[in-house]
This record gives C-alpha cells, sequence and structure tokens, in this order.
C-alpha cells in the first residue's frame, strides 16, 4: 500500500447536514475519540488522525503514524472514489469510516416520509451517520458499556489503549494508542490487571472473549460476520464460510460470547459488522417506543426476548433496511447530554421494567451470578439489555441510578 504521509490539513466538501462530528462522534458509537481545542483526535488503523469541521468542508490531517501491514488492504469499494494521484489513503479512511457512500440526506428524506415522529425530531439532529468501525473494537466498546454512561466507558476503553495499545504519537503532552489486539487482552494477567483498574465484572467478559476469538476461533472469524455490501477497512484473511453471511447469523454467533447480550451484539452488528438493519434496544430506546410510537399497550413489567425483538421488527417495518441508523438520530435526540438541540425539556416517562437488588451491579447475563456491591439492575428475563450512553435519570424507580 502506499506510504502513509504525515500531512497538513486537507479538506473533503461536506456541509453539517451531511456530516456532523461534534454529534456523530458524542453519541455513543466510538469512546476513543478526544477533542483539545477544535480539534477531534484518534487513533484509526495505525495513524493518529485529527479532524476539525466547518459549514462546508471536513478538515483532516495526519499526526503521526505507524507501519501498516502491506497485506492489508482497503475495500476497492472505497478506494476507487479516491484519486489514484493520492499520496496515501487517508481520504479513502475518513470516507469509510464515517460511512460517506450512503446519501444522508436521502436517507432523513425517506425516514420523514415514513415517520411523523422522526420527521418532527430531526431538524434538530441532522449529519448524524453511523460509523463503520473495527469490529474486534467495537466488540470489547460495547462490552465495556454494561451498566454505564459515555464517559466512564471512554475512560475504560483509553486504560485498554493506554496499558495493552501501540503508542502511534503525541499531541502535546497526550499519548495516543491504536486499539488492543484480541491476543494483548487474552493473556492469564489481563483480568486481575482490570479489576485493579476499575472495569469490575466487565474485566472477566473482556480477558475471556479476548482468548475465545485469539484462541477457539479461526483466523478472520470475526471479520467473516461482516456485511458483504459494507465491507470492512481491511481485507484479512477470513475464515471461510459455507455461505454469505445474514445480520441474524451474525447476532447470534456474537451471543456466544462472554458478555455480549442482545443488546450489545446488535451494537456490535450496526457498528463493528455494516448491519444497517440491526436496532440496539436499549431502556432509552423503550422509551422512545413507547413514548412516541405507543409501543407495549399492555403494563408488562419485565422486558423479554420476545419483547426486544419485537421493538426492532417495528423500528425496522417503520424506516426499512438502515433501521439502526434512524435509531441513532432519535436515540441521540433523547439523549440528555444533547438537549441544547433542542428547545423542548426531554419527557420523563415510566419505563415498564422490572427491578430488582442484585451484587455489584452486575448484568442479568445468564453467565454472571457473583458480587460484592448492592445496586439497582433491571431483571430481563435470559437477556441483558445493555446501554451504549447517557447518565439521564429514568423514573422506573424512585431510585436514582444509570442506564442499565
Amino acid at each position: 500500500m502506499p506510504p502513509i504521509r504525515l500531512s497538513e490539513w486537507r479538506k473533503l466538501p461536506l456541509n453539517l447536514t451531511d456530516l456532523c462530528i461534534e454529534t456523530t462522534l458524542r453519541c455513543g458509537q466510538s469512546f476513543r475519540w478526544r477533542k483539545i481545542d477544535d480539534e477531534w483526535n484518534c487513533v484509526l488503523y495505525g495513524r493518529l488522525l485529527s479532524l476539525k469541521q466547518d459549514k462546508t468542508h471536513l478538515h483532516y490531517k495526519v499526526v503521526s503514524s505507524t507501519i501498516i501491514p502491506p497485506a492489508l488492504t482497503a475495500p476497492a469499494s472505497v478506494k476507487d472514489e479516491i484519486n489514484s494521484d493520492t499520496d496515501d489513503d487517508t481520504e479513502a479512511l475518513v470516507r469509510h469510516y464515517f460511512s460517506l457512500k450512503h446519501d444522508l440526506t436521502a436517507l432523513y428524506d425517506q425516514w420523514s416520509r415514513s415517520d411523523p415522529n422522526f420527521r418532527k425530531k430531526a431538524p434538530k439532529f441532522t449529519g448524524i451517520r453511523i460509523l463503520s468501525q473495527d469490529p474486534w473494537e467495537a466488540l470489547i466498546g460495547f462490552i465495556c458499556s454494561s451498566n454505564n454512561n459515555i464517559s466512564r466507558i471512554s475512560q475504560m476503553v483509553h486504560k485498554l489503549c493506554k496499558h495493552y495499545g501501540p503508542l502511534v504519537g503525541h499531541i502535546g503532552d497526550e499519548a495516543f494508542h491504536d486499539f488492543p489486539t484480541p491476543q494483548a487482552l487474552s493473556g492469564k494477567k489481563v483480568e486481575a490487571h482490570l479489576r485493579e483498574l476499575g472495569f469490575g465484572y466487565r474485566a472477566k467478559y473482556i480477558a475471556e472473549t479476548a482468548r475465545i476469538v485469539s484462541e477457539e476461533r479461526p483466523e478472520g472469524w470475526l471479520e467473516s460476520l461482516i456485511n458483504p455490501e459494507n465491507p470492512g477497512w481491511y481485507s484479512t484473511k477470513m475464515a471461510t464460510a459455507a455461505e454469505l453471511p445474514t445480520y441474524r447469523h451474525a447476532h447470534e454467533e456474537l451471543l456466544l460470547l462472554s458478555g455480549v447480550g442482545p443488546k450489545v451484539a446488535d451494537c456490535v452488528c450496526l457498528m463493528g459488522l455494516g448491519w444497517d438493519e440491526a436496532v440496539p434496544v436499549d431502556t432509552h430506546v423503550w422509551q422512545i417506543a413507547q413514548r412516541d410510537y405507543k409501543f407495549g399497550k399492555t403494563k408488562t413489567k419485565t422486558f423479554s426476548k420476545v419483547m426486544y425483538d419485537s421493538v426492532g421488527d417495528h423500528f425496522r417495518k417503520i424506516w426499512g433496511k438502515q433501521a439502526g441508523w434512524a435509531q441513532s438520530v432519535l436515540f441521540t435526540a433523547n439523549l440528555k447530554s444533547f438537549s441544547e438541540h433542542g428547545s423542548d425539556k426531554a419527557e420523563m416517562v415510566d419505563v415498564k421494567v422490572k427491578f430488582e437488588d442484585v451484587e455489584n451491579d452486575v448484568p442479568t447475563d445468564q453467565s454472571t451470578t457473583r458480587s460484592r456491591k448492592r445496586r439497582q439492575v433491571a431483571v430481563m428475563e435470559t437477556i441483558k439489555v445493555e446501554n451504549r450512553t447517557s447518565t439521564e435519570t429514568v423514573r422506573a424507580s424512585k431510585r436514582r441510578r444509570t442506564r442499565s
């Protein structure tokens, strides 16, 4: 592949309705972007990338880079869009990462025609795109999201990179590392170290999932679950599949991993594997379904897997093939951290979810029973519906609690 050259600022013509990085990078999709002054910074595939945006252009530059294995190449569908005279493929990476092949204005128009609620909310939340992330990073990031909020998830992911990922460069005094590999997180001492770093029960999930992926699954297994219509950034050796993957197959395969419930699986499918129809359902989305779509007329106090699937299917029927993208817009609109985008205060609603006191904020994932500290968590029968954002208060009980 061509060399990665450290660069001055370059730019892509993009207005804020095509992409708004201030919203897209803050709405609980990726947890590694750090804002320094007016620039967003993150290591992507061995290069430290800086971004900034004005009303007409997205500006980007490579601050530092490491050697990328030459056997790995960007998808031809993305590279074809780039001038062959370019010095490197950083523009192609930016286009891929922000899924710029999709016409966002057309999608917003489509969803607005089919959904009056989307038509009402969307004008204040334009430019929200689903990121095309590395599947492994998405998997570990959303395992960290269990019973958590964006700030704390970001801290955890930063610790993973700092202690287990390769150093790529600095911006001022701040060090930036790439995301650690499965092999780096599968060591015998990883779980204990992560517990010392404050990961709690998630430490076991991360270490065990890393071990499964690196030792029990064939090389390229995770990449083999990627939607062929939305290929990953690198073309690597993939595990041989008898037939083309499907969203349902990818979802079920992810559920076999430690710490992965239906919601985490859908987050990985949507933001790491390119399955745009995946609709992650957490208590926030359940609020939206009840409040805005009159979903769940019966006053059930449990949130079963049947109900989880029904909510996703309901939204897929309304929004179509890229339902996950539309859901992300309404999800963001419902976050307290984005309340400044609208003039109306967020409405508080009662969520019909049963709560019990259990130990150590441990989720009701079927693989976990041990604990120490006591706090409230949702009991969701045989599934865990985790959350990926916000510390917004939910009036599902009279106690203050983090999203779960």
